[in-house]
């Protein structure tokens, strides 16, 4: 079976199953030490070439993604006793991609992607209500989609799909992807 099939239908099943934010999923980047970080985003499109999630590019993920395109993403169905974890190599979607899903967003989260310089010190929470005030007036109409804002898809190299057992002898199955396509093995708990 194709794992990126499979990780759809464990979503499909985590959205049938009335989760709270079914599609959040932890990224996790490597810094310019060397050092991860982690932090939860919402996957917006999962498809053959893999999943998608959008941000601003000037934040620290959208920096660290540009030095190291390595990534890992993790979806914890913790109350269905599954998680799926993906890694592989983080490159920008296109612009019209980005400017699609942007055209999707509700106007407050748009005018949001523009009022926030993402990760960086801010004053005072008056000083981002303001910003989205005056962008609220300067875009009166359409919100367009900063430049500095868009997708990152995840090409994956690996996917484990993991699944809560008896006695803590869970199942996980670990897909890999070489040059002629998937092979799949098993790893103990």
């Amino acid at each position: 079976m194709d794992p990126l099939a499979l990780v759809r239908e464990w979503l499909d099943h985590a959205v049938e199953s009335g989760l709270a934010e079914p599609n959040a999923m932890v990224v996790s980047t490597v810094g310019p030490d060397g050092a991860p970080s982690s932090r939860l985003v919402l996957c917006k499109g999962l498809d053959e070439r893999g999943p998608v999630f959008f941000t601003n590019y000037s934040s620290r993920k959208g920096r660290e993604l540009a030095a190291q395109p390595a990534v890992s993403l993790l979806f914890p169905w913790h109350s269905l006793g599954r998680q799926v974890r993906i890694e592989g190599a983080a490159s920008q979607v296109s612009p019209e991609e980005s400017d699609d899903y942007f055209a999707s967003r509700p106007r407050g989260a748009q005018l949001s992607a523009w009022a926030s310089q993402q990760s960086e010190v801010v004053e005072s929470r008056d000083v981002l209500e303001q910003r989205v005030r005056d962008l609220d007036q300067r875009y009166p109409d359409v919100v367009p989609r900063p430049a500095h804002w868009g997708g990152f898809r995840v090409t994956p190299r690996s996917i484990e799909f993991w699944q809560n057992r008896p006695d803590r002898l869970h199942d996980r199955q670990l897909y890999t992807r070489d040059p002629t396509g998937w092979s799949v093995v098993r790893l103990q708990p």
